[in-house]
């Protein structure tokens, strides 16, 4: 197990991630049982997601109306948020195929109960997350603007942690993904209402969907305080956090078995910020084409094989971010935008797929 990060990471200057032969690593009987697509667990995990939302709606509407309901909408807050990054993680196994054997089941269940609830977009998050995986760390890697400003101070994680959770982050990203599908200010009303169609019609049904629903089980307040509010605070710290933990401050960007992160996480972590298995990033980069439900199993498998020490894993969620905000306090600066939708809002260079995926 890894333990000592550099304080400055070494970057990898190539164009072409390094990889290492699957075989080198599991036998070919084993790749092939992992490799293997189940015809229900991604749907249970699917199923899941949704349920544990239902009862967190559920514990709220229930919920005595008392001086513990804002707890109870608090509890609710995290699950839900937690959740969401849940789809998100879920969608990202169907954009590598893996949630269901079947192509086209796949791809429908990813984007109608996986992507398009929370404005994303399977299709556009696969074109450029696959350049993230043939590009790891390097300088065409679409998502190296995410781990290359680590390590940060304590003060600037702690703007950022503000921002998060008060809800600013999600508000100008998502601002500037509805500005960015209306088009030109200038252009016809009825122009720009089509474009917005177009770019994000399928994401506005599923959420009118989702607002009918939890209107109809619990009142006009369940969409905006149950959905909405989880959606732009608790996830975005999350998903910030899960950032951080799969490429920050990794020991070295040249290394595939040390340029990913694995964290371990508890049971506490898996329920408010890493569901389905999201910690095992590094087996993921690994074997990409393996389902997340087996990850575990790969884990197991190479921290018992001849790599271990050298495989990059963190003990959890606190110790990452102790490595990602280890810089001195009187280095502290202001961060750049990440965001891809704002980036491309801001005239920034910004991957289009990325921005159309809704990050």
């Amino acid at each position: 197990m890894s333990n000592v990060v550099p304080l400055h990471p070494q970057r990898s200057t190539q164009r072409i991630a390094k990889r290492i032969a699957a075989r080198d690593l599991i036998s070919d009987d084993r790749l092939a049982q992992v490799r293997e697509r189940s015809r229900w667990r991604g749907l249970a995990m699917v199923a899941h997601a949704w349920a544990t939302i239902a009862l967190a709606v559920a514990l709220v509407v229930l919920w005595p109306h008392g001086w513990a309901w804002p707890l109870a909408w608090l509890a609710a807050v995290v699950i839900i948020g937690s959740r969401q990054l849940g789809l998100a993680i879920l969608m990202h196994d169907g954009a590598h195929g893996c949630l269901h054997p079947n192509d086209v089941v796949n791809l429908r269940v990813s984007q109608w109960l996986c992507a398009y609830p929370i404005l994303a977009d399977t299709r556009a998050y696969r074109r450029y997350h696959l350049k993230h995986h043939a590009h790891t760390q390097t300088e065409l890697d679409p998502d190296l603007i995410l781990s290359r400003p680590f390590p940060i101070t304590q003060a600037s994680y702690r703007r950022k942690f503000w921002r998060d959770i008060s809800g600013q982050t999600a508000f100008e990203q998502r601002k500037a993904q509805m500005l960015n599908a209306l088009g030109p200010a200038d252009a016809p009303v009825r122009v720009r209402v089509r474009r917005l169609w177009s770019q994000l019609g399928p994401q506005l049904t599923a959420n009118a969907v989702i607002a009918a629903l939890f209107t109809l089980a619990a009142g006009w307040w369940a969409y905006p305080l149950l959905w909405v509010v989880p959606n732009m605070t608790w996830n975005m710290v999350v998903t910030r956090v899960r950032n951080i933990a799969e490429h920050a401050v990794v020991p070295d960007s040249a290394d595939p078995l040390r340029n990913t992160r694995t964290t371990l996480a508890s049971r506490f972590e898996r329920l408010t910020l890493a569901p389905y298995y999201v910690n095992y990033h590094l087996e993921h980069h690994l074997f990409f084409y393996v389902p997340a439900y087996n990850l575990p199993k790969v884990h197991g498998w190479l921290q018992a094989g001849p790599h271990s020490d050298r495989m990059e894993v963190q003990r959890g969620y606190w110790g990452v971010l102790a490595k990602a905000t280890a810089r001195p306090a009187h280095e502290d600066k202001p961060g750049e935008i990440v965001n891809a939708a704002r980036r491309a809002r801001a005239g920034t260079d910004a991957n289009p797929d990325r921005a159309k995926a809704g990050f």
